[in-house]
């Protein structure tokens, strides 16, 4: 299975606060903590974690069918960050999935699957999102993701 979520910087400024108090505590683990913290970008790193955690979910549930998102319970490590480029990989409920994020000035775009191949061999499209048109549906994507002006799709 395969999951995909993209978070639109300038949107998540606007309606997220994370630096108030317990923000943070209720999202991510401690080790996950300290890599905002001492993170060049804290900011974006908040954004990356978010969605390797929001990937990974939507593949575990597509999968399992279980629709339990508990952020805290689910862990990322292994996180190496590029300029516009991170992998990593995240656990959740026993299951380990391979991530690969994309990094740009308006947008976190992570891909999560399973399986490094399917991370590999699968089709990621990125547009603006017009939510009255959901033509985008009779193109049969494998993940589905939106916020802000960006819609994800993903297709194996």
């Amino acid at each position: 299975m395969i999951g995909n979520d993209i978070v639109d910087l300038s949107q998540a400024a606007k309606e997220s606060n994370w630096k108030r108090a317990g923000y943070l505590e209720k999202l991510f683990t401690m080790a996950e903590r300290f890599l905002i913290h001492v993170a060049k970008d804290p900011e974006a790193m908040v954004w990356l974690l978010w969605t390797m955690k929001e990937s990974a979910y939507k593949a575990h549930t597509k999968d399992t069918k279980i629709r339990t998102f508990a952020p805290s319970q689910i862990f990322c490590n292994n996180v190496i960050v590029h300029p516009t480029l991170a992998t990593g990989n995240v656990i959740y409920m026993g299951h380990l999935y391979y991530t690969q994020s994309t990094l740009s000035e308006a947008y976190i775009h992570t891909i999560a699957g399973e399986k490094t191949g399917v991370l590999k061999h699968s089709k990621l499209k990125i547009s603006d999102y017009d939510e009255s048109d959901s033509a985008y549906r009779n193109s049969n994507p494998a993940s589905v993701s939106h916020h802000g002006k960006y819609l994800a799709l993903i297709y194996l």
